[in-house]
């Protein structure tokens, strides 16, 4: 299946919403990327054109985004870019929206602390027995005090 994979940097221009759904976890924000070049005229860098996708994040990743984003800040976002078109009280409406894989601080333009995510462990992991640590017999001790298999024999 052909899909298109943009990797977008840009700024957080809404607060992101997140919503519990029936299939788990969904947020979704605005994000504004504006190009910029440099004016020889002016000698000065110059704002273009600015652009704004809806960020749609799912799961894990939805959790994330709602406790790590705030507005205005600068981000990278990696996704499926789907262009959807509508027809609303007889006009038509475009919108752009990424349906993120990855969503992280762009660490050009600032530091971030990242925080591991604790999983709550599962009865599933914690039915597994305990490994036999025990030596088999027949090793012995090394100088180290590892116990390593005695070499078998040659004949």
């Amino acid at each position: 299946m052909n899909e298109t994979m943009v990797c977008v940097v840009g700024n957080v221009a809404t607060r992101p919403v997140f919503r519990e759904l029936a299939n788990g976890p969904s947020a979704r924000f605005r994000l504004a990327v504006t190009s910029r070049y440099w004016d020889r005229e002016k000698n000065t860098w110059t704002d273009g054109h600015t652009n704004f996708f809806t960020v749609w994040a799912n799961r894990q990743l939805a959790t994330n985004v709602s406790g790590s984003l705030e507005v205005g800040e600068p981000v990278i976002v990696q996704g499926r870019l789907k262009v959807r078109t509508d027809v609303r009280e007889g006009q038509s409406w475009t919108s752009a929206d990424i349906d993120a894989v990855a969503i992280g601080h762009d660490m050009a333009r600032g530091t971030s602390a990242f925080r591991r995510v604790t999983r709550p462990e599962t009865a599933a992991s914690a039915a597994r027995p305990e490994p036999d640590w025990e030596t088999p017999a027949g090793a012995s001790e090394d100088q180290d005090g590892a116990r390593r298999p005695e070499p078998a024999a040659v004949t």
